[in-house]
């Protein structure tokens, strides 16, 4: 009996484990993002002076000292009123539609344990919707902040603008894990029957409702948000810059508001969304596959491996973002670029050994059965061990920092394939367009080849859930993602507003700097998002044939193949609709600025104020609308294929469309990226500089690239995840009631 309590005791410590490492993670992240949030809020924008408003700043006699710190609060006040406005209206949108669908999944016998899968969707969505909040809040909170620090030095401002990032970073994360945690613990004890035992595969295919929540609310942050950003962006530039002649925003322009608006509501609300939604897919499509073996769902802590990963992640990122703020402080504007990609390589060099450890702890130490199937003679049974596992995020971690440097590389403009683009403007618009077209085709290969090396690795050393694992791995260390992802938009945001204040040259220098090393690092964080969305893809792929238990896909049947060849055709479309809807977008704005430059007397002569809600209507209204269709388009595929065509033809199109997105995702942020910094670079001096027939071609360039980089392309990455998360939560439904059309034969047809 001794013995028996003693096991009995240490079962109970070996399970309060992960509870512990969760709780007490998540609650380091909060509280780090509450502590970074009060040091910004001290930075105080008001009508008083600082005294270190004195140093270092140009044109303060012209201004006088409180009415430059008054502008930096108004401008900031109407970039946040604005980003505030549109999630409103979105989140109105979005709320019907999130209620409707979590209704019709709530139906009895829609789905098995179709209440259930209910619940968790409406929770990932809330939890993505608040993720998107939060990042969008602090975002227009440090942005003036960010400029005011600027006028003291490059140092304080990058400051600023990492701890800015780090709140949107490490909350996102901290939030998003504890919530699934909770939801995990909630079911556990639901799904539990009298006699102790636990229906494992049912509970998961709940939990994997959170992930399309928040996959949901990612597809329509990104690309409401932007069809918004880009909207502003094309008017802005085509009238502005190109027309009139005058600098990037510059207060006289009636679309720079909304410009720095969609800063925050594209990058900052919708790229929290849509890597929310990463992590919250991959834990889940980790989950849904250790249900089915049997060693894994004998301990929780086995069980939720997926979440004591991410845990261990917070700790090491917790460690990393000291190195920005705290001990290797940067004093000169050649440090900015530098010091945040030595923010990704030491989080992934820290997290190395703590994949290790974790997997160690918190899996059996003996061999263990990952994968049984009993449909073939003899019985293929898929053993793995937890170094084998460890050796699956490991290789997912490395893979992802590899993505991030070759993409900096095709989109930095310093190295020579942005430079080359730089120099091909000298012979024109249309040269531009040639070479940076071949940049971004060129730029898959090596990051289409490191995510098939992971998946071959990850594949042979654990099956599907090695993949899931890789997907995990390459998202361990999101805080620091998102931090310098979300430091790029706060530092465009601080330099649009040194502007439009009339900060001076050498302040505008220092915010321009911290905006090319945050375009860079955008550009970084893009590949991330992508690369992860594929391996997130193809884990959520292997959970969706194991619930609907698809055999075998052969591209030799008709139906398959033709599924195969409408999937791939999927992100075109999709990529035309978001396209067609930014250009829309863009020709109202476009023919609304120009009427102000006319109708409006003394504009460019600073006698009057544009009237910049005006163009804060237009990319409100034009987003929200254009918004349903390429959402709608990527829900319903998989259903109606479902429906009429059975599970067999789902798994085709999941196939092309992966297939075929990937590729499209990564040519097209690489493309607008080298676009956007091939104009920074021309107008750095080069090749004439600014206001040049070179840097004119350059503009065009950037200006086609924008909906590339921030609209289609971000998008595309949400287009396959979502599509699968919906056919693992109907792969029940698809496999009872599917093929309508073609039946029982829908495997052979």
């Amino acid at each position: 009996n001794a013995e028996y309590m003693g096991a009995h005791s240490l079962n109970k410590m070996f399970e309060q484990g992960i509870a512990l490492l969760v709780c007490s993670a998540c609650a380091l992240g909060l509280v780090l993002a509450a502590i970074f949030t009060l040091q910004v809020s001290r930075i105080n924008i008001s009508s008083k002076t600082d005294g270190y408003l004195l140093e270092n700043y140009d044109n303060e006699a012209a201004h006088g000292h409180d009415k430059v710190t008054q502008k930096l609060a108004e401008i900031g006040a109407a970039i946040a009123e604005g980003a505030t406005s549109f999630l409103y209206a979105e989140y109105r949108i979005l709320t019907v539609f999130v209620v409707i669908l979590a209704i019709l999944m709530g139906i009895p016998g829609f789905l098995e344990h179709s209440y259930y899968v209910s619940i968790a969707f409406l929770l990932g969505a809330a939890t993505s919707v608040a993720c998107g909040f939060i990042g969008m809040k602090i975002a227009v909170f440090a942005n003036s902040r960010t400029a005011k620090m600027a006028i003291r030095g490059v140092g304080p401002a990058f400051v600023v603008a990492v701890k800015a990032g780090a709140v949107m970073g490490f909350a996102l994360v901290s939030l998003g894990l504890l919530i699934l945690f909770i939801l995990l613990n909630i079911y556990h004890a639901i799904f539990k029957a009298d006699d102790g035992s636990v229906d494992y595969i049912g509970m998961m295919e709940c939990i994997a409702g959170y992930g399309l929540g928040g996959s949901c609310v990612a597809l329509f942050g990104r690309v409401g948000g932007g069809i918004y950003t880009k909207a502003a962006d094309v008017g802005a530039d085509l009238v502005g810059k190109v027309e009139q002649g005058i600098p990037e925003d510059d207060p006289r322009n009636p679309a720079v508001i909304a410009d720095n608006v969609g800063d925050n509501v594209g990058d900052i609300a919708g790229m929290g969304a849509d890597l929310f939604g990463s992590f919250a897919e991959s834990t889940c499509a980790a989950l849904v596959i250790a249900s089915q073996a049997p060693e894994l769902t004998a301990h929780w802590n086995y069980l939720l491996y997926p979440l004591a990963l991410s845990a261990s992640g917070i700790f090491v990122c917790f460690v990393t973002q000291f190195f920005a703020t705290t001990f290797c402080l940067i004093t000169t504007i050649e440090q900015i670029e530098q010091r945040l990609k030595q923010q990704l390589l030491i989080s992934t060099v820290l997290m190395t050994p703590t994949a290790f450890l974790v997997s160690y702890g918190f899996l059996p130490e003996t061999e263990f059965i990952i994968h049984t199937d009993a449909t073939v003679v003899p019985v293929i049974v898929v053993t793995t061990t937890w170094a084998k596992c460890a050796a699956c995020v490991i290789c997912g971690l490395w893979s992802g920092l590899i993505i991030g440097y070759i993409t900096e590389y095709f989109t930095s403009h310093s190295y020579s394939p942005v430079r080359d683009v730089a120099n091909s403007c000298q012979t024109g618009a249309a040269t531009n367009i040639i070479y940076g077209l071949a940049l971004g085709y060129k730029s898959c290969i090596i990051p289409v080849l490191c995510l098939a090396v992971t998946i071959y690795v990850a594949h042979r050393c654990a099956d599907m859930y090695g993949i899931a694992l890789a997907a995990l791995g390459m998202l361990s260390t999101l805080c620091i993602g998102l931090t310098i992802d979300a430091y790029g938009p706060i530092s465009d945001n601080a330099g649009g507003i040194a502007e439009m204040a009339g900060l001076g040259e050498e302040v505008r220098r220092r915010t321009d700097a911290l905006d090319a090393a945050g375009n860079t690092t955008a550009a970084i964080g893009k590949g991330f998002a992508i690369g992860s969305a594929a391996l997130v893809s193809l884990a959520l792929f292997g959970a969706f044939i194991t619930r609907a238990q698809v055999m075998v896909l052969d591209i030799a049947k008709p139906l398959q193949f033709a599924s195969l060849l409408v999937g791939a055709m999927l992100p075109y479309a999709f990529s035309a609709l978001t396209m067609k809807s930014v250009g829309k977008a863009a020709l109202e704005m476009v023919q609304e600025v120009r009427r102000q430059f006319r109708e409006i007397p003394g504009l460019m002569e600073r006698r009057a104020k544009p009237d910049y809600k005006k163009c804060v209507a237009i990319s409100t209204t034009a987003s929200l609308k254009e918004m349903i269709l390429p959402g709608a388009m990527v829900i319903l595929s998989p259903i109606i294929t479902g429906i009429l065509f059975g599970e067999y033809a789902v798994g085709a199109l999941l196939c092309g469309a992966l297939v075929s997105g990937v590729q499209m995702a990564i040519s097209s942020s690489n493309t607008g990226g080298a676009w956007d910094n091939a104009k920074k670079y021309i107008e750095s001096g080069h090749f004439g500089g600014k206001h040049s027939a070179p840097h004119a071609a350059a503009v065009i360039g950037d200006t086609v690239g924008d909906p590339l980089k921030d609209t289609s392309g971000p998008s595309l990455n949400i287009l396959i995840k979502l599509m699968a998360i919906v056919s693992l939560v109907f792969g029940g439904f698809f496999k009872a009631h599917g093929g309508v059309l073609f039946g029982p034969i829908g495997a052979s047809a």
